[in-house]
């Protein structure tokens, strides 16, 4: 029905009416419309969680933020022990290629979060980048890092 996906299963408990579908979301605590991109926000969450060692509770899902006057949301913002967001993550469905204007919309909720990382991922391909401020650049990971490395 969905795209699988490169990443580890996970148990989502879903239901179906009216020819839709629905999840349980453990981040919101409310059901959602599973969507293509929401497939792929409930997998990479759960990974955070379950390969990563992020705790539930640092993640927050469809975060609002505002940029230019403009209201926005993140797909997913992780925050170290202190409540400060570290990570931003932006989530597109499989059929999205993964690109430097994909990458755009989540440099520019940074202007407003500055975070040190950056997280893109269709569920197929994910990009990784850490701000290096020393050198006004972007470093990039192969794989996603633990919570352990992201706060440092």
């Amino acid at each position: 029905m969905f795209t699988p996906l490169n990443l580890p299963k996970v148990s989502l408990q879903l239901t179906k009416s009216d020819e839709k579908v629905f999840v349980w979301d453990i981040f919101r605590k409310k059901k959602l419309q599973l969507t293509p991109e929401e497939w792929v926000r409930q997998h990479f969450l759960h990974f955070l969680v379950n390969e990563k060692q992020t705790p539930l509770g640092l993640i927050a899902s469809e975060y609002n933020i505002e940029v230019n006057k403009l209201k926005r949301r993140c797909d997913g913002v992780i925050f170290n022990k202190e409540s400060k967001p570290i990570a931003i993550i932006e989530c597109k469905a499989p059929e999205v290629k993964l690109s430097e204007n994909t990458f755009y919309q989540i440099a520019q909720y940074n202007f407003k979060l500055q975070v040190d990382w950056l997280i893109l991922t269709n569920g197929l391909n994910t990009i990784v980048a850490k701000i290096n401020h020393q050198e006004q650049s972007l470093d990039y990971f192969e794989d996603v890092p633990s919570f352990d490395t992201l706060i440092g």
